[in-house]
């Protein structure tokens, strides 16, 4: 079963992998989605992949079946959350969304690296705007998983005024989701990687955390940082998380660094600027995560992200002091039934 599988992914993969990259992956969420909506199609999901038992994590009041999440980017206007629910994850990150509607960046903005695993992204926080996400999550949502809103600033709006766009975010999805990621290391925002300087940072956290909502239901909020940040600015999110008593941290968002890459240099600098993830970035995604977890509350959560393709993946990240794991360019190369595979053999440990 488990090898035919993964030969069936394989066939279609390659048939993917000739369409270009982002028409493929709407081909396939909406693919997933039909079959989803056909009759028994929820059932016929579930009894393909459906994951093992695991130990649950609860954090905060919510409960994760297994580690294993969806990282954002993949569903930003959670238009899929059903079907990939049906996949196994455990939790989903949508998102980044931003207060406004924006195309984001001119196509083409997605690459494929097969050689290295790995992917290269511009996307540029496109999205159909917080309102319209908040609306679509109040139609529904799956059962037992939970949803985290990953936000950012429009690309019109200047630094000095981010603050009121992740504000308008939190307030627009606060009743909707289970907790919050600040997004501020993109590489693909103009400017939004300076917004991981000690003061904008800590006013951005500290208004979320004490936003008058949370009076009521307090939602999570964690920071996304990026993989290439010098010792010295680890040093500093961690002295802003302990300043904040900021929740959680999301390590590591995509590199900028095109270092150690199988694909020739030439057709690396044709795909031109952007986020790289998948394998290449799993040894200093790593890094920054072990350096963080040394540095900060054992009360603050981790989650890794950054090369997971196994369990040994996720060992790994679980060892260097994440709680839990989200995957993204993994689960492109290795398929629906990653998930499965994966809290599978955690659990046989």
């Amino acid at each position: 079963m488990h090898r035919n599988s993964f030969n069936m992914y394989s066939i279609l993969r390659r048939l993917l992998f000739a369409l270009e990259p982002e028409r493929a992956h709407h081909f396939t969420m909406e693919t997933l989605k039909t079959i989803y909506k056909l009759p028994f199609g929820e059932t016929i999901l579930k009894t393909t992949f459906l994951t093992s038992d695991f130990q649950p994590f609860e954090w905060k009041g919510l409960n994760f079946r297994h580690p294993v999440g969806l990282a954002a980017g993949f569903d930003k206007d959670g238009k899929y959350l059903y079907p990939l629910a049906s996949l196994g994850f455990s939790f989903i990150e949508v998102g980044t969304v931003t207060p406004l509607p924006q195309p984001g960046n001119d196509k083409p903005r997605l690459f494929r690296l097969p050689a290295d695993k790995a992917l290269i992204n511009r996307m540029g926080f496109n999205n159909e705007g917080a309102q319209s996400l908040a609306a679509r999550l109040k139609q529904g949502k799956p059962r037992n998983l939970i949803i985290g809103g990953n936000i950012g600033k429009n690309k019109i709006t200047p630094n000095e005024e981010a603050l009121r766009d992740y504000i308008a975010c939190f307030e627009a999805l606060h009743a909707q989701v289970d907790y919050f990621t600040i997004n501020v290391s993109s590489p693909n925002t103009p400017g939004l990687r300076s917004l991981q300087d000690k003061k904008p940072l800590e006013e951005i956290i500290t208004h979320l955390r004490k936003h008058p909502m949370q009076s009521t239901t307090y939602r999570p909020v964690l920071l996304k940082i990026a993989p290439d940040l010098t010792d010295e600015q680890i040093d500093d999110i961690a002295e802003v998380c302990a300043n904040t008593s900021l929740d959680g941290i999301v390590a590591t968002n995509t590199t900028i660094s095109r270092e150690g890459l199988k694909t020739s240099k030439n057709q690396v600098e044709s795909m031109g600027s952007g986020g790289l993830s998948g394998l290449p970035i799993q040894k200093i995604s790593d890094i920054v995560l072990g350096k963080i977890a040394k540095k900060i509350s054992s009360d603050t959560l981790l989650i890794g992200v950054g090369g997971i393709f196994t369990a040994e993946d996720v060992r790994r990240k679980l060892d260097l002091g994440a709680r839990l794991v989200q995957v993204y360019t993994g689960f492109v190369y290795e398929g629906p039934q990653m998930v499965q595979r994966i809290v599978k053999n955690l659990s046989k440990k």
